[in-house]
């Protein structure tokens, strides 16, 4: 078999999360669509167009190092958005269903940080410069998502879902 170096783990991991930002993309309307909030939908609503340049920025940071866009079915995505699929049915018409529904997104927005942190970090090593520079405006802007969920949760969604119905 052959040797594989970070390169190879570079380009294998950019397909892994390619896929699970082409899965989020679908996801996000759902979301939006079962999220009681106004400002809850809004921010799964704006998220999307900002993953929907997500994406964008992956294909350019494929065309950067010279491959192909193409993704790799990643199973932690799935399983991630299966959860919050599985929150929408069981917290449906209940107080607790956006934030449950937080709770899901910021399972997503955590697995993203993680993998553009560690993809940003080895575009350093591997010297590919436009990459680091594309994959750090995505980290900026699922870390600020991120952010911005736990403020919702915290300022409104948390103390609703804690609430009886009168």
């Amino acid at each position: 078999m052959a040797q594989k170096m970070l390169d190879d783990l570079f380009y294998d991991t950019l397909k892994d999360i390619y896929y699970a930002e082409r899965q989020i993309v679908k996801a996000l309307p759902k979301m939006a669509r079962g999220a009681t909030d106004p400002k809850l939908k809004a921010a799964f609503e704006k998220h999307k167009e900002q993953t929907e340049g997500q994406i964008e920025r992956l294909q350019q940071v494929f065309e950067s190092i010279g491959k192909r866009a193409q993704g790799k079915t990643c199973e932690a995505i799935q399983g991630i958005l299966a959860e919050g699929e599985e929150i929408m049915e069981e917290f449906k018409g209940t107080p607790a269903l956006d934030a449950g529904l937080i709770s899901s997104a910021q399972a997503v927005e955590h697995y993203e940080i993680t993998r553009y942190g560690t993809l940003k970090s080895w575009a350093n090593q591997l010297g590919y410069k436009d990459a680091v520079k594309l994959l750090d405006a995505t980290l900026q802007e699922e870390s600020q998502t991120d952010t911005d969920l736990s403020k919702l949760a915290e300022t409104a969604i948390n103390a609703a879902a804690q609430k009886k119905a009168a």
